[in-house]
C-alpha cells in the first residue's frame, strides 16, 4: 500500500499524513511542485519526530511520478466520484492518490486513475480535510488487505 500526494498545498496536512504513514509503515510519494518549500522544517511541527521514521519519495512532476510509480492500481480519492470507498475492494499494492487541498487534481490526472473513490458525506458538506480523508481510506485499505503492522 502506498500514499501519493499530488502537489500538496498545506505543510501541516502533509506532515500529518507523513506521520500517519510512518506509524502504519506505508511509503509516501510526494508529487511536486508543492505549494510550500519542501523540507523537513515544513513538516517538523505536524510530523514531529516521525519524519526520520518515514519513507518519502519525491517526484519533480506528475510525469516523473508516472515513470517511477510503484506497480499497483492508482486509486484517486475525489469528490467527483459516485463509488464509495466502503464498497471498494482494495489490493495490497494500491496507490492511494490525494489531490491538492485547494483544487484536487487536474482532469488528465483524474482520467489517469485506475479507480476513483469518495467518502460519502452529508449533501451540504463540501469536503473533509485531506489528512482525515487519507486516514479514513488508508485504515479501510489496510484492514481489507491485512496490512496493519503487527503489535
Amino acid at each position: 500500500m502506498y500514499i501519493a500526494l499530488y502537489q500538496p498545498d498545506i505543510p501541516p496536512n502533509t506532515g500529518t499524513i507523513i506521520r500517519m504513514a510512518a506509524c502504519l509503515d506505508v511509503p509516501v510519494h510526494i508529487i511536486e511542485p508543492c505549494g510550500f518549500p519542501f523540507g523537513e522544517k515544513s513538516f517538523r511541527r505536524a510530523g514531529m519526530d516521525y519524519i526520520d521514521q518515514s519513507s518519502i519519495t519525491r517526484h519533480q512532476s506528475w510525469d516523473k511520478f508516472l515513470q517511477k510509480m510503484p506497480t499497483g492500481r492508482l486509486v484517486l480519492l475525489t469528490t467527483k466520484s459516485s463509488n464509495s470507498y466502503a464498497s471498494f475492494t482494495f489490493k495490497d499494492d494500491d496507490i492511494l492518490l490525494l489531490g491538492r487541498e485547494s483544487a484536487g487534481v487536474p482532469e488528465d490526472v483524474h482520467n489517469r486513475a485506475d479507480h476513483r473513490i469518495l467518502i460519502p458525506m452529508c449533501p451540504q458538506a463540501r469536503s473533509l480535510n485531506i489528512a482525515l480523508s487519507a486516514a479514513i481510506v488508508l485504515g479501510e485499505a489496510l484492514r481489507q488487505t491485512n496490512q496493519f503492522p503487527e503489535m
